[in-house]
């Protein structure tokens, strides 16, 4: 990072004999998104040192680490690119991070400075969407209920006595966002017969999905699962509460696989634990969810840790579109998946 007369200016992209690569993955997951063959590439691309998030602690040693760098690709648990650590890595000219969320790794010190930026969320899309559908269709057909009486002793004829079950084709779907991974799950649904209906007010004019959009209150009361696949914005805080939430048909499903600041969770607990609809989650506001949070205890719930995006696939793909941004960058090439200060706000 250069600074020219106050003004914040990046470096030209530097050739592969000088290009100093800082691979920094926790260690847990660094072979699922590093395959050999993906290290492989990263060596064609410069000189690779690899170390883990959590020996970049402190200051003294990632300054140590990333005072000849010129790459960082980054995931959870990255020191914060603020003005001290901007500083400490004065030959920094892009940063590439194997994950999704950028929120914990930028600052307003990191967009001043002019560097690129790319993020391999795109790569977590179709894993997402897949669990959604995974989601829809267990509650559609009743899995979780029925699972629930069968390991908690209940008797074989009393377990089956459940609301009658419903097939995917010809259920009224409403999938709130029409995000990447929320389009993957259209797209899904749709080939399996669903009627689906999205809610999202930013869908352009000549989107083939605007031809199936609707209010938010028209979609929760006229939908047999909703499924939100919006972002966590300031606009989307709160978005569906207990008033949405009382449009639901009686019997209907909610599916969040996003964020749970999206949805009032003491509300959707209450219309749940009342069993009147019926619910999957990927997400919760306390992570890891406590041992005891009553969420646990209810019957008519499938819940997952936070792990939509985590396949082996979505690995390698991630570890795939960093090698594919690194290599763009270096030839002077626009990043497929770069993102700016405001893409980010948008985003979420």
């Amino acid at each position: 990072m250069n600074i020219n007369n106050g003004v914040a200016s990046t470096p030209p992209p530097p050739t592969a004999s000088r290009l100093r690569i800082l691979l920094s993955i926790p260690d847990a997951e660094r072979a699922a998104f590093i395959s050999p063959e993906t290290h492989a590439a990263l060596n064609q691309l410069g000189e690779v040192t690899a170390i883990a998030p959590a020996q970049l602690q402190s200051l003294g040693a990632f300054a140590a680490a990333a005072a000849e760098t010129d790459i960082f690709i980054t995931a959870w648990g990255f020191p914060r690119l603020d003005a001290e650590h901007l500083a400490a890595a004065p030959n920094l000219k892009c940063v590439v991070h194997a994950a999704s969320s950028l929120h914990a790794l930028v600052s307003d010190a990191f967009w001043g400075a002019g560097i690129p930026i790319s993020q391999a969320g795109a790569a977590m899309a179709p894993a997402v969407a897949e669990l959604s559908l995974t989601f829809t269709l267990s509650l559609l057909r009743r899995v979780h209920q029925l699972d629930h009486r069968l390991r908690s002793g209940t008797n074989w004829d009393d377990a089956r006595i459940v609301p009658r079950a419903r097939e995917i084709s010809g259920a009224r779907i409403g999938v709130i966002g029409a995000s990447r991974t929320g389009r993957r799950y259209i797209d899904a649904c749709r080939a399996l017969g669903a009627e689906v209906r999205v809610y999202d007010p930013y869908l352009l004019k000549g989107d083939p999905l605007k031809a199936s959009s609707a209010s938010l209150h028209g979609l929760m009361a006229n939908s047999d699962v909703v499924a939100i696949h919006a972002p966590a914005t300031s606009e989307t805080l709160g978005l569906i509460g207990a008033a949405e939430l009382a449009l639901l048909p009686d019997g209907a499903a909610f599916v969040n696989t996003a964020r749970s600041t999206i949805v009032d969770m003491e509300a959707l607990y209450k219309e749940v634990h009342s069993g009147r609809i019926d619910a999957a989650l990927d997400v919760f506001d306390a992570e890891p969810l406590p041992v005891d949070d009553p969420w646990r205890s209810l019957p008519n719930v499938l819940l997952t840790p936070h792990l939509g995006g985590a396949t082996a696939d979505s690995r390698r793909r991630a570890g795939g579109i960093v090698v594919d941004e690194l290599s763009r960058f270096i030839s002077g090439q626009p990043m497929e998946h770069a993102l700016t200060r405001t893409d980010l706000e948008r985003m979420g």
